[in-house]
């Protein structure tokens, strides 16, 4: 039986999580969970499945949990994420958005557990050090992510001094049918539209901008220590090909799917083997029929452009531009700016930010609390 603590139990990737247990519950069980706002989905998970240790967002969440289920130890706040990132599990998965899982992950590194990253913007802001501590404490960094899951699978029993590049497939998002003229006065709703997933948000509104693919290839560098030239990406609508690898000698390998993040989910949980996924309908390609690719236009996605260009940077410039976007996507979700806006937003941060000597992580929180300041004085 694998304990499992759950950071961010109620979005998307948590109720998948959530789901994954409860079909094998044989071999998984709940024993911790966070959550920010939502009491009441909350309060079914420790019904349904009997966890020792909540993190509530609001303290005044946590009081009510502590006065509804006395059995259990219950913690609030950033702090309390790294308390219950401190309690006693096998496996720790960050579902959290933003930022905030950081802390969390470095206790749970330090404390060498096993490690599921959904929380891309961790390895973002911090990934050299994140990466180094995990290298440290002989942590793997396992992948919840549908497209680094691919390559983690398609890499098994590969020599990795073989592997030419990597191909990371991005769907397009909301807008991929349209020019960057017709994006101009596009509402929230349009954004939110997703042709392919279900899934929170921000992460939608990331994949409509394609940052979500900019920090995709970013968090695939620190995962798979590859130079950004061998990182590549693709538009492909269907999303059925989640990434591929392709070899020296030519040969190319792909992970097919079902867009169903309970998969990539349940590898990270098993790694390295394979349980069966309880899926409503079995994948089947010659249902699909036909699939498509097409190079990527980075005059279309300048999101995508500019994330290779901080990448490549280094330093502190991919946490200027995951702030910068968290900053600008709610925002834009509040109807306090235009999407396109976005992108001006990021673009400018970048632009302006002054990088430090001698970086560590102190510095990088501050530099991703100092940019989070500095563009929201530029919002209406």
């Amino acid at each position: 039986m694998k304990k499992i603590c759950l950071l961010g139990a109620t979005g998307s990737v948590g109720g998948n999580t959530l789901d994954v247990i409860q079909n094998h519950s044989e071999q998984f069980s709940l024993v911790g969970f966070s959550f920010n706002q939502n009491i009441v989905r909350a309060r079914e998970i420790i019904r349904d499945f009997k966890p020792k240790f909540v993190t509530a967002g609001n303290p005044q969440f946590a009081q009510d949990l502590k006065h509804d289920f006395p059995e259990i130890t219950v913690f609030s706040g950033l702090e309390g994420l790294v308390e219950l990132a401190s309690t006693d599990y096998d496996l720790i998965l960050t579902a959290v958005m933003g930022s905030v899982g950081l802390h969390a992950t470095i206790r749970a590194i330090e404390l060498k557990r096993q490690i599921a990253i959904a929380n891309k913007e961790t390895l973002v802001m911090a990934g050299d050090f994140i990466t180094a501590l995990a290298k440290q404490n002989k942590v793997p960094l396992l992948t919840v992510d549908s497209e680094h899951s691919a390559i983690l699978q398609c890499l098994q029993g590969v020599r990795r001094e073989d592997v030419a590049s990597v191909t990371i497939t991005a769907s397009g998002g909301s807008f991929r049918d349209r020019t960057r003229a017709e994006l101009e006065g596009v509402t929230v709703e349009d954004a939110l539209n997703h042709p392919n997933w279900s899934m929170g948000q921000k992460i939608t509104i990331d994949s409509a901008t394609m940052v979500n693919k900019g920090l995709e290839v970013i968090e695939a560098h620190f995962l798979f220590d590859l130079p950004y030239n061998q990182i590549k990406t693709i538009l492909h609508r269907e999303s059925v090909v989640h990434s591929m690898i392709t070899m020296k000698d030519g040969a190319s390998f792909a992970e097919l799917g079902a867009n169903d993040m309970r998969q990539p989910i349940q590898y990270a949980l098993t790694y390295p083997n394979h349980l069966k996924i309880y899926n409503k309908k079995s994948f089947d390609l010659a249902e699909i029929g036909q699939l498509h690719f097409e190079a990527m236009d980075f005059q279309r996605f300048p999101m995508l452009a500019l994330a290779y260009q901080v990448g490549e940077q280094g330093g502190s410039y991919p946490t200027v531009y995951n702030a910068a976007n968290e900053i600008a996507v709610s925002a834009f979700l509040q109807g306090k700016i235009t999407f396109l806006e976005i992108e001006q937003l990021i673009t400018e941060a970048v632009e302006t930010h002054q990088e430090v000597t001698d970086l560590d992580i102190d510095k990088i929180i501050r530099i991703d609390e100092e940019t989070r300041v500095r563009v929201s004085r530029k919002i209406r």
